[in-house]
């Protein structure tokens, strides 16, 4: 593919995935593309639909699929940056994988290609030879592999959740980290207090919301407590202020979110809640796969996002739950003072990532092993980790090279696209955003 052609494919992927969204708020875009622009990991972060339309096409190679490998519950967007801690329903700090905006049922390896590509990104920009980049490559593969055969074998030699208890090193440190924070702090820094009660500070992304609007959030506020299991129930459901949140993140850019600010569990204002209501979307990887069976088993892509999160998850966040509003599917879940992420700029030794990114094999693993018929969802059914590992071990040396020459090849195509998507961009090709 010639430079001019590849630049042409870039622009038709990017306006098919979201040229009705840049039409709904061209604003929104051009932040998110100026994100992107900043640097190739940034791009291929904001980039899946990219990344999958090049896996289905100049990309594709099957030889460790079958029909079961082909329908394992993934993660969609499995990228380095795509880690962190959470508060299970358990009361346990886990660090984890987070973030299921783009889970679907596919291939388990494309998400295992995307981890891997993402790993390349990292090293080079970290000026790591390819040698060692190869080598944390075959770490993840080797460690993941690993890991998912004490699963299959029972799990009793399997390491399991990544929390205070079994993790060292920097995870460790990341969970302590978290472990500081408090609902105080995240109070103080989105709330105010106005004759003696707790309102949402309004200030840059946050704004008021009309009546009509109001109304229409409370009514699916409603329709969310239904979808909670009834263990999980919030002891207070009185929302004490709403308002409308834009452009959150890289990947939520022209997509409305609303912040419900709640009672806690008593009426002292240290204990209040922070929740969002944000509208899903189609998932990149779901434009890739042609199965009726996954589309027809969830509502609305609301649903979609929450039962990944809860299947993919072996303990979720309690407030995990869906909605529709104005009859658009919606994702409902805590603001959690608990989250922190893996900064990846603290972490820059080959011996250092090789540690944390072996960890993160252990977590890719126990995630695809979860949602499987053993679980309460029967999308999958079927045993994930028995079945990835009859395919893999039929050439487990081959998996781990083919994932290490993907790697490469796609870290350096990625470098090469984000030349192009930056070029395009200033030069004003990428329609509707001018």
């Amino acid at each position: 593919m010639t430079e001019q052609s590849r630049a042409d494919f870039i622009i038709d992927v990017l306006s098919r995935e979201f040229g009705d969204l840049m039409a709904q708020d061209p604003a929104a875009f051009r932040r998110k593309f100026r994100k992107m622009a900043a640097s190739p990991f940034a791009f291929y972060r904001g980039s899946a639909s990219l990344f999958y339309a090049d896996l289905t096409g100049s990309y594709a190679d099957d030889r460790f699929l079958d029909e079961h490998t082909s329908r394992v519950w993934i993660h969609g967007d499995l990228h380095a940056e795509n880690f962190g801690t959470y508060m299970n329903a358990d009361g346990q700090l886990v660090f984890n994988v987070n973030d299921f905006d783009e889970a679907y049922v596919g291939p388990f390896s494309w998400d295992l290609k995307r981890f891997c590509a993402s790993v390349a990104l990292i090293g080079y920009a970290k000026a790591l030879s390819d040698d060692h980049i190869t080598a944390l490559v075959r770490t993840f593969a080797e460690s993941y592999l690993t890991e998912l055969r004490a699963i299959a074998k029972g799990g009793d030699d399997a390491i399991g959740s990544i929390t205070l208890k079994t993790a060292d090193g920097v995870l460790r440190e990341v969970l302590q980290e978290a472990r500081l924070n408090t609902r105080v702090d995240l109070l103080a820094g989105q709330t105010a207090i106005e004759n003696y009660e707790r309102r949402f500070s309004v200030g840059d992304g946050v704004f008021e919301v009309d009546g009509e609007t109001e109304a229409a959030v409370r009514e699916a506020f409603d329709r969310y407590l239904t979808t909670l299991p009834e263990r999980s129930r919030p002891l207070s459901t009185k929302i004490k202020d709403i308002k409308l949140r834009k452009g959150v993140g890289i990947g939520s850019a022209g997509l409305p979110s609303y912040n419900l600010l709640l009672e806690g569990h008593t009426e002292a204002l240290e204990n209040d809640v922070i929740i969002y209501m944000k509208q899903a979307q189609v998932p990149a990887v779901a434009r890739w796969i042609d199965d009726e069976r996954v589309k027809a088993y969830f509502k609305h892509q609301g649903h979609r996002t929450a039962e990944s999160q809860h299947a993919l998850q072996a303990h979720a966040d309690p407030w995990v739950g869906y909605t529709d509003l104005h009859g658009v599917g919606q994702l409902v879940a805590e603001v959690s003072p608990y989250a922190a992420d893996l900064d990846w700029a603290d972490v820059n030794e080959p011996e250092e990532l090789s540690g944390v990114i072996s960890d993160l094999g252990r977590a890719v693993a126990r995630m695809h092993s979860v949602a499987d018929d053993e679980s309460s969802h029967d999308l999958v059914d079927f045993s994930t980790e028995e079945s990835i590992v009859a395919v893999v071990d039929q050439d487990p040396e081959g998996f781990v090279t083919h994932l290490i020459e993907f790697a490469h090849r796609y870290g350096d195509q990625a470098r090469e696209d984000h030349q192009d998507f930056v070029d395009v961009f200033r030069n004003g090709r990428l329609p509707g955003l001018n």
